[in-house]
């Protein structure tokens, strides 16, 4: 096994990790901390053999460049818009995510959890009922929501690992319950299996997305497919927001051809600084006037137990991978 306190990796305070996590990668590696990537330097990067990838920074040639010794690049995500995937691959640096590890994932049901908390939140009027009661009125009449789940269709769109376990939560509501995937034809008892997108919208009551973030997804919810939902339908995204067009999406909001949606992503997430300008994105300005439209910090992942058990897993791997790549050198 490879003496990994030799290898050094660049932390980044603001990834946050849960302290027992801080402390495996204390005990297994030479940490260089550091606030965030904005603070690399080129002495600091050209000793480091791991660097971590937080989502809000882009790790791509340049940075990569800088870095002649890496060899692995870390992020416990399961997509990677922010690390430049097929450079690292050019330069023999291994790429590690969550994306792929799907037994592992099966543990992790925190976003799924989120989606149902979002329609439930969104198609009973939660938000402005509370705001009426802080406002010190107590009247029910009129935050009633148009039908019981029960009674409503659900459209998922994606069917893999989220979407199947958002499908099977929708089943335990007594829904109707469909999918649209190109890429899946799974049977499944009591889920419908749909093959255009157009079809699943026109269908479905709620319509919720399980998909990444890929030059051909991106805007897939275009104005097309949007202007197509069924009157009064709910759409819901804790995917990424590029796969929406926002501006199409607040005029069917405003128009009343969607009853409501809820946002746990926007575009621009991580290109933009959007932590730092929020308030001039069209969907901020749009929930300031408007009670249909609920925006989440992108929190799907966010639960205590997900964020220690996703790092412990990442760092698990960044052993593995180190120790493998020693094992090949000495063979």
């Amino acid at each position: 096994m490879v003496n990994m306190k030799k290898n050094k990796i660049i932390y980044y305070e603001m990834l946050n990790y849960q302290p027992e996590n801080l402390k495996l990668l204390n005990e297994n590696f030479d940490v260089i901390t550091l606030p965030t990537p904005a603070h690399d330097k080129p002495q600091i990067l050209n000793q480091a053999d791991v660097i971590f990838a937080p989502l809000s920074y882009y790790c791509g040639k340049d940075k990569i460049d800088q870095s002649p010794k890496l060899k692995v690049i870390a992020s416990n995500t399961t997509g990677y818009p922010h690390i430049d995937v097929k450079y690292a691959a050019q330069k023999s640096i291994q790429v590690i995510t969550l994306k792929g590890h799907d037994e592992f994932l099966k543990t992790i049901t925190s976003t799924a959890e989120l989606t149902w908390g979002l329609i439930v939140a969104i198609s009973r009027n939660m938000f402005p009922a509370y705001q009426s009661v802080l406002d010190g009125k107590w009247n029910r009449r009129p935050f009633g929501g148009k039908s019981m789940l029960s009674r409503m269709s659900l459209g998922v769109v994606g069917y893999g690992r989220l979407g199947k376990m958002v499908a099977s939560y929708g089943l335990c509501f007594g829904m109707t319950v469909r999918y649209y995937d190109p890429y899946v034809s799974d049977y499944e008892p009591c889920i419908e299996r749909v093959n255009f997108l157009l079809e699943l919208v026109r269908m479905s009551d709620i319509v919720t997305i399980h998909i990444p973030h890929e030059p051909e997804t991106e805007n897939l919810f275009n104005k097309k497919i949007l202007t197509h939902f069924k009157k009064g339908a709910y759409l819901i995204n804790t995917s990424r927001g590029e796969l929406i067009d926002h501006d199409a999406l607040l005029k069917c909001l405003k128009d009343g051809i969607l009853a409501g949606a809820a946002l746990d992503v926007l575009d621009g997430e991580y290109k933009d600084g959007l932590k730092d300008n929020i308030k001039d994105h069209l969907a901020w300005k749009y929930a300031q006037e408007h009670n249909n439209l609920i925006l989440t910090p992108h929190i799907g992942g966010s639960t205590i137990d997900a964020w220690k058990m996703t790092e412990e897993y990442t760092i698990k791997l960044i052993i593995n991978v180190l120790n493998r790549e020693s094992d090949k050198r000495q063979s």
